[in-house]
């Protein structure tokens, strides 16, 4: 998102300093709304289990996946395609390949930490740049969050508005509400909530839309959920909120609501079309996350089991 603030930097001062912080789960609080997650929660996610069918919920990354803005993958087989390879070693005649990845952790499938996008230089709990980012680390990496085990809901906005959203349309408490109803789901404490807009369709058929503009999840919307005790928000989308923004003169609000002021992770391009055509509502949900110190995002492969 690095690229786009540049062009944003003189929109607007971002929110104003309100009370959003110290959070309602402490002033020490670095974990936000994992804190909702417990063990009689895992159990009851268990047994959501019937069928037994997996589905990988995150895309592959590479080289050709899209991405936001300016964000880059690449890598190094080592030996490279056509160089000489080294002897076998032993008499088991040991061969192996290796690689080197340079690559931002927010390409493919990821998740955004809560140190990812904050309000004038505050992030999770009112905390500072200077707080976080020192020369020991980083105060809110990914590192430091437990794998995520709990019920999964998926909401099909396609099915709601009877086809794929357009870009732009934001989704705000009623439209969730309506589809929830609709569609016989709830949400609860400690769930994890992703949206299917069908919105993935369109990188194979017009990239360039696909990465810059998408249907999402509006702030009202966003506010809501977070009060509900959902630990985490995803959805089949490059940056979860509509884009078009809202209000165009404050960009990423949505982020900023739920990573600053209300400690939820933020799932982005999962691949949510199996579940949807197979009309799954809820499943057990499992991350977890590789644990890289120092990233404020990281390339993610959740798995939902029914």
């Amino acid at each position: 998102m690095i690229g786009l603030f540049g062009a944003l930097a003189m929109a607007s001062p971002g929110l104003a300093q309100d009370s959003w912080y110290p959070s309602k789960y402490g002033a020490a609080d670095m974990a936000g709304a994992v804190n909702n997650l417990s063990p009689e929660g895992v159990k009851r996610a268990a047994a959501l289990v019937k069928t037994g069918k997996v589905y990988a919920l995150g895309v592959p990354t590479g080289p050709e996946t899209p991405v936001y803005g300016d964000r880059k993958y690449s890598i190094e087989r080592i030996p490279a395609p056509g160089q000489p390879l080294p002897a076998p070693v032993g008499e088991s005649l040991v061969t192996a390949y290796d690689e080197k990845v340079t690559t931002s952790m927010g390409i493919g499938s990821q998740m955004d930490g809560l140190g990812h996008l904050g309000i004038n230089h505050r992030y999770y709990n009112g905390r500072t740049a200077a707080e976080l980012n020192t020369e020991k680390g980083f105060g809110l990496d990914l590192a430091g969050v437990p794998p995520i085990v709990t019920r999964g809901v998926l909401i099909d906005m396609v099915r709601h508005y009877g086809k794929p959203p357009e870009a732009g349309k934001a989704f705000n408490r009623a439209d969730i509400q309506a589809a929830m109803t609709a569609q016989g789901i709830t949400i609860g404490k400690g769930d994890v909530l992703i949206f299917h807009t069908g919105w993935m369709a369109k990188a194979s058929t017009d990239r360039a839309a696909y990465q810059a503009t998408e249907p999402g999840l509006g702030l009202e919307g966003a506010e809501w959920l977070a009060s509900q005790g959902v630990v985490a928000i995803g959805a089949d989308t490059i940056a979860l909120e509509a884009i078009p923004f809202e209000n165009p003169n404050r960009p990423f609000v949505v982020h900023q609501a739920l990573l600053a002021k209300h400690g939820v992770h933020i799932l982005e391009s999962l691949n949510t079309a199996p579940l949807a055509a197979d009309g799954v509502k809820e499943f057990l949900f499992v991350l977890g996350q590789p644990r890289f110190q120092g990233t404020v995002q990281v390339v993610i492969n959740p798995v939902a089991i029914r």
